[in-house]
């Protein structure tokens, strides 16, 4: 039988991404106790109808106890559970995030984190547009970056909830906050914020328009709708709390996007297609990476 790496593992939040750690973590039997609890009541009765794996708790005090805690929420919502949770925290317990923004987890949760407790924040590069404890499954984290960020801890903790991500599954990096906060703003954040616009592009057409966009959506346009059925509570919070690296790589994507439109309206058909190469290799780059 495996040993456990942690003798009781808390999720906070029973979404996608905590739902998919119970069910990853008690597959790899990582935990000797697995708990969760959701701020929402209607989310704890729905993750006990489906089953989940471990206990769902009613009170948020319960999991005091726990020798790791993973914050499974919107990054606007992290501060206030720390409020919460803070004064319950047994010594030693390590707390760790999910957040896709990392500088303002830090700012937001860090003056919270009591003495006793260790705070590691970290981030999984992985995701789906579904949402909710049923939308969670065990190889969510299967070959996916899981970011560990470097916030002073020791070596030997770092290391242990490096293999607690990769008994998950993930592959683990370590990543410095700010440049953290730089890369996913062009690999995720800006991606996200495109698509929605794209798509509330669509619904403000003329009904007969909109419609047939609708009923003859291409797969371009299908793969948008897709990204921008993601959880709005969620992306509200990621663009308020990354505004400076989202605002800095969409002034470079709007200049990249007024060089295109020149090129188009002149008929500079060595310029489009110049771009196009060199964007098609970095698509064959990322499936040899195996992110695909």
């Amino acid at each position: 039988m495996t040993k456990a790496l942690y003798d009781k593992v808390a999720i906070i939040g029973i979404g996608l991404v905590g739902s998919s750690v119970l069910h990853a973590a008690s597959r790899a039997q990582l935990a000797g106790e697995l708990l969760a609890w959701d701020h929402k009541p209607e989310v704890r009765a729905e993750a006990r109808q489906l089953g989940l794996p471990g206990r769902i708790v009613e009170n948020i005090e319960e999991l005091g106890a726990a020798d790791l805690v993973l914050l499974c929420v919107p990054v606007g919502a992290m501060a206030g559970v720390m409020q919460l949770l803070g004064p319950c925290l047994q010594p030693d317990t390590v707390i760790t995030d999910t957040g896709s923004t990392k500088r303002s987890v830090i700012r937001d949760v860090g003056p919270l984190v009591p003495d006793h407790v260790l705070f590691i924040p970290s981030h999984p590069l992985a995701g789906t547009e579904f949402s909710g404890p049923g939308a969670g499954f065990p190889d969510l984290f299967k070959n996916r970056y899981w970011l560990l960020i470097e916030n002073g801890a020791p070596d030997e903790q770092m290391g242990r909830l490096a293999r607690f991500f990769v008994g998950l599954g993930a592959v683990v990096e370590v990543m410095d906050a700010d440049y953290h906060d730089r890369v996913l703003a062009l690999t995720s954040h800006l991606p996200h914020l495109i698509a929605y616009t794209i798509v509330s592009t669509a619904v403000d057409l003329e009904a007969d328009l909109k419609n047939d966009v609708i009923r003859f959506s291409a797969s371009g346009f299908r793969d948008f709708t897709r990204i921008a059925a993601s959880d709005p509570t969620m992306w509200r919070d990621v663009f308020l709390n990354n505004d400076e690296a989202v605002l800095e790589m969409l002034q470079r994507f709007s200049e990249d996007l007024s060089y295109l439109q020149r090129a188009i309206r002149w008929q500079e058909g060595d310029k489009l297609h110049d771009l196009f190469t060199r964007t098609r290799s970095i698509r064959r780059s990322i499936i040899d990476a195996g992110q695909d």
